[in-house]
């Protein structure tokens, strides 16, 4: 059952909506969009699993739609280093504070976006030893918050010239890190939080309108000046929710 004042879910739905416009747009985005205005609507241990429902039905809607075109030995070449990273960033879920989780979220946000702000050239070809810390770090932070998928994009961007190819690749890519997620959210007891998954549910509608007018945007927008204002937008974001966390002290 959903108990939450209106004005809670118009701000999620449009909310949602947002992060997979963005995410149709661009092919990656949506969690690290929404994230950071969800954490001020709902406690980060009920929007993290939330999200995750949505990021299963876009990544098969990109993924398996695009699937021959993915890049099977990049992925692979991932894998290992997801899961180990992705156990670390489960246990922090579940145990740490939420002014830690807070904290950490709104720090990894300004610092990605400050990052991507600065850095005028064009990306540089990455060795594959960067899949080590890609996956080691994209994995804690796709269980932790789910915005991992910035950092496992920017390795790829490095490693696949083909934009087809790369919006395929990170569409299975996220879709296969949702399955291990739902997995270790499952076991850990987050999916049984009240109103969860009927909400989840409820904003799925949006998660998908979002999606498909995004994908529609894309052959009229450019991606590159979207990507830029998501930045800015994003250091906003990791601003106010510093803030807060210093609020909670």
């Amino acid at each position: 059952m959903i108990d939450l004042p209106w004005p809670t879910l118009i701000a999620a739905a449009l909310v949602v909506t947002g992060a997979y416009v963005v995410y149709g747009l661009t092919g990656f985005g949506s969690t690290i969009v929404a994230m950071p205005l969800l954490a001020h609507l709902f406690p980060l241990r009920f929007a993290v699993p939330m999200m995750l429902v949505f990021d299963i039905g876009a990544g098969l809607l990109l993924g398996l739609k695009h699937r021959r075109l993915v890049n099977w030995r990049e992925l692979r070449g991932l894998l290992p280093w997801l899961l180990l990273g992705m156990a670390g960033g489960l246990t922090l879920l579940v145990q740490a504070s939420e002014r830690l989780l807070l904290a950490l979220l709104g720090g990894f946000v300004l610092a990605f976006a400050c990052w991507n702000l600065a850095s005028r050239r064009p990306p540089r070809p990455a060795s594959r030893v960067w899949a080590v810390p890609a996956g080691l770090v994209g994995g804690a932070f796709s269980a932790l918050f789910g915005t991992g998928g910035v950092v496992y994009t920017t390795y790829l961007l490095r490693r696949l010239s083909d934009k087809s190819v790369l919006r395929a690749s990170l569409g299975v890519l996220i879709l296969g890190t949702a399955l291990v997620r739902v997995l270790l959210f499952t076991g850990s007891g987050l999916y049984r939080q009240p109103g969860l998954l009927p909400l989840a549910f409820m904003l799925l509608p949006f998660a998908v309108a979002g999606y498909l007018l995004g994908s529609r945007l894309h052959l009229r927008l450019s991606p590159q000046r979207v990507v830029k204002l998501v930045w800015w937008l994003l250091v906003g974001g990791g601003v106010s929710l510093l803030l807060r966390a210093l609020s909670q002290g």
